[in-house]
């Protein structure tokens, strides 16, 4: 993944409220009636709802502005000072003075929540309210790369707020991302991409999410009913589910799973932040994948900052070099899950005798025509018949553990006969890699792939150069 270095300017609206923690102890029962008695040692406050996005946000290095509603009351001043503490301008708040601002406290004894209590207005904002926000929307609109949207029900995205948002955004171009609440998805129509988790998504289309067809039709739903860029649906552990023209599942990435309070925050701020970083869709998913991936693995609602996140990309990648050789078996079960998942793989075969810069090279090229590079490697018996028989220098097993040891590629299979046909076969990779001598030649496996791509090799670098420059060595 590239070095994410833009801090794009991102706008949050939507509930702001603060999330409340009663720390304690519990050892008897009241008895005024059958109710534990805690005592209460810490308390701490955190901000909650599009305050977590916010948190997410300012955390990975955005430059953010939030417009929200809040009460003229102590809570109201509480918020205020977490924001503050964090950056982040509260010009854009506007207050009604009849409303009380939302804060949840929960109880906590000995690690267990046993209480919550919320103090809130859940009544949509008044018109003057949202007349304020629209004017400040206009005003500012020019400067976001996006919108988040952080709706939480509690009446600051009422569907005209909402509809006028959208509508303002979509004039200039700017992407609306939408955090769902309720059944109804209407009043988001027109937004880039909404992303609710898969009980969510089923309750607003209707739809039984058991296998790959009822996915595929509830993402369908989605886009259709409201006409969406790009449709999403979160998985869980599975990871996320994306469908532009075609379904894409693109998998979860975490080690341990500790916590999942707050990753659906974690996955749309980090979304926004990679977009504004002039990331693909795509490549934003794979971001707010590893960025989830870190926070589940904390205690808590918590935040993944840059280095964090490739510090843990980086980790993913440090395994033993030969768990990433396979057997024809392996690689065609492998291949047949990389399908499924709308991956793009590519696939190239050769003797890789003594591995030299061109060959590194050459297989960089390869791995960059898609999402997998799959790597037909010949067996010593077969390379014999290529290029006689004082070939191999490097044993099958050994060339295949340096290649498989290279960031450019994800697995080795070796075979033994003449050509990897039957291997592609099983593979049925959509890009068919080779040098550039094959051109205008016929290339084994054409058949198979979508394309074929021809990689011109780097001059004075090959294998029998090598030879013959340490035989000439040998014999001075």
């Amino acid at each position: 993944m590239k070095k994410l270095d833009k801090k794009p300017n991102i706008l949050v609206i939507g509930d702001l409220m603060i999330d409340h923690y009663l720390w304690g102890n519990c050892d008897r029962i009241s008895p005024e009636a059958p109710v534990q008695i805690v005592n209460v040692k810490k308390e701490s406050s955190v901000l909650g709802g599009a305050g977590n996005v916010i948190n997410n946000l300012v955390t990975l290095g955005a430059k953010v502005d939030v417009i929200s509603v809040i009460g003229a009351d102590n809570v109201a001043n509480e918020l205020k000072t977490l924001l503050e503490k964090i950056n982040i301008s509260t010009s854009n708040l506007v207050v009604e003075v009849m409303r009380k601002t939302s804060k949840k406290s929960r109880l906590i004894a000995s690690q267990q929540q046993v209480l919550r209590y919320d103090m809130e207005s859940i009544d949509d904002i008044d018109e003057n309210s949202h007349k304020v926000i629209v004017q400040t929307l206009k005003n500012s609109i020019k400067k976001y790369s996006s919108i988040i949207l952080s709706d939480y029900g509690k009446g600051v995205l009422t569907t005209k707020l909402t509809q006028d948002i959208i509508k303002i955004a979509n004039e200039h171009d700017v992407k609306v991302l939408v955090d769902p609440k309720g059944k109804d998805y209407s009043k988001y129509k027109g937004s880039y991409t909404l992303t609710p988790n898969k009980k969510e998504a089923m309750e607003a289309t209707n739809i039984d999410i058991k296998d790959e067809n009822s996915l595929i039709n509830a993402l369908k739903s989605l886009k259709e009913k409201c006409d969406l860029k790009v449709s999403l649906i979160t998985l869980s552990e599975q990871g996320i589910a994306i469908f532009e023209e075609t379904l894409s599942i693109k998998p979860t990435v975490a080690r341990e799973v500790y916590d999942v309070t707050g990753a659906g925050d974690t996955v749309i701020a980090s979304i926004a932040f990679a977009l504004g970083n002039d990331l693909s869709i795509d490549k934003a998913i794979n971001f707010a994948n590893l960025a989830a991936g870190v926070v589940v693995g904390k205690i808590g609602s918590a935040t993944a900052t840059l280095d964090e996140i490739y510090e843990y990309e980086y980790s993913l990648h440090k395994s033993n070099s030969t768990s990433h050789i396979k057997t024809f078996q392996e690689i065609e079960e492998l291949a047949s899950k990389f399908h499924k998942q709308g991956k793009k793989i590519v696939f190239t075969n050769g003797c890789f005798d003594i591995l030299h810069v061109g060959h590194v090279k050459y297989l960089e090229k390869a791995k960059s025509y898609g999402d997998i590079l799959i790597l037909g490697l010949n067996a010593d018996s077969s390379v014999k018949k290529l290029k006689g028989e004082t070939r191999p220098i490097n044993n099958q097993d050994d060339r295949a553990y340096i290649l498989a040891s290279l960031e450019s590629v994800d697995y080795v299979v070796i075979f033994e006969e003449e050509t990897p046909y039957e291997l592609i076969k099983l593979i049925k990779p959509h890009t068919l890699v080779k040098g550039g001598d094959y051109e205008g030649k016929e290339v084994v496996g054409q058949d198979i792939a979508n394309e074929l791509k021809l990689v011109q090799f780097v001059d004075g670098k090959s294998t029998t150069n090598t030879i013959k420059r340490i035989k000439e060595n040998d014999g001075k």
